[in-house]
């Protein structure tokens, strides 16, 4: 429940902030009359969002074991492309994400309506695209059936929205660098357990080796039914018989993708820094 949380608590975070940015610029530039199409952007990125997250549920339960497998694993390594790819982005941009929104706004606010629902559209629908495949991944991981995953990834979206509006209102700041590096840290964590287990899919499907061949099995020590076996199962996708397979792509994900996100950033030339989301002026 704890990733699906912070996955939801991310990447809700990230919309939310889109949203406020947007919204307070607006606002402060007298420009209210462009709130709309911003507002109708942002409902038709989030119902895509939703659609695309039911598609994906109910349109792989009308498929065969082996078809779902090699769907479900063939989407957990995109997601975690996507994933990661996000969070190293995010990494880059969190300082000067500001100035670039205003950038595309003032670019969109010359062209007119139609531009202004795009840009809305862009600017959320991304994040919620992907938070609706890697959030359905991740669920398909922990592969227990409870509803805890889908309510940890819900409450992480409703804080995001209560702490955006907090920044909207000015009545919190944060410092976005440090947050997006820590939680981009341990969605890495979370990744690596979703893309082990996504090669588990595929292996389960038939299109890799290897299915009965375990690196492993500590079953009798760590109970997958146990509180404890829960826990890792959800926070770290935790197995506790996996495929050689499984335990290769983890390492050779986790070591050096995390290695490189937690190094000191030097990505071009610096600029300006901006002062701390949850400013109006």
């Amino acid at each position: 429940m704890f990733s699906n949380y912070l996955i939801g608590l991310r990447e809700g975070l990230e919309a939310s902030l889109v949203v406020c940015i947007l919204i307070a610029y607006l606002v402060k530039t007298e420009r209210r009359d462009a709130l709309r199409p911003v507002w109708t952007g942002i409902g038709i990125a989030v119902a895509l969002s939703l659609g695309f997250g039911c598609v994906l549920e109910f349109g792989s339960q009308e498929l065969t074991f082996e078809a779902q497998e090699a769907l479900g694993g063939s989407l957990s390594i995109i997601a975690v492309g996507l994933v990661t790819w996000m969070v190293f982005w995010m990494r880059r941009t969190a300082r000067h994400l500001k100035s670039e929104l205003h950038g595309r706004l003032d670019a969109a606010l010359a062209m007119g309506t139609g531009a202004l629902v795009a840009t809305a559209f862009l600017a959320v629908g991304r994040e919620g695209l992907e938070t609706a495949l890697f959030v359905w991944t991740s669920v398909r991981a922990a592969g227990d059936g409870s509803p805890a995953p889908v309510i940890g990834a819900g409450l992480g979206l409703l804080t995001a929205v209560f702490l955006g509006w907090l920044f909207y209102r000015g009545a919190l700041r944060i410092n976005l660098a440090k947050f997006f590096t820590w939680t981009g840290g341990m969605l890495v964590v979370v990744a690596a357990g979703v893309l082990a287990y996504g090669f588990h899919d595929l292996q389960e499907a038939d299109f890799l080796p290897g299915l009965n061949d375990k690196a492993f099995d500590i079953s009798d020590t760590i109970e997958p039914a146990s509180w404890y076996g829960t826990l890792l199962k959800g926070v770290f996708n935790f197995q506790p018989d996996p495929t050689v397979l499984q335990v290769t792509v983890w390492l050779l994900y986790l070591i050096p993708t995390l290695a490189l996100f937690l190094a000191p950033a030097r990505f071009g030339r610096r600029r300006p820094a901006e002062q701390p989301v949850g400013d109006k002026a």
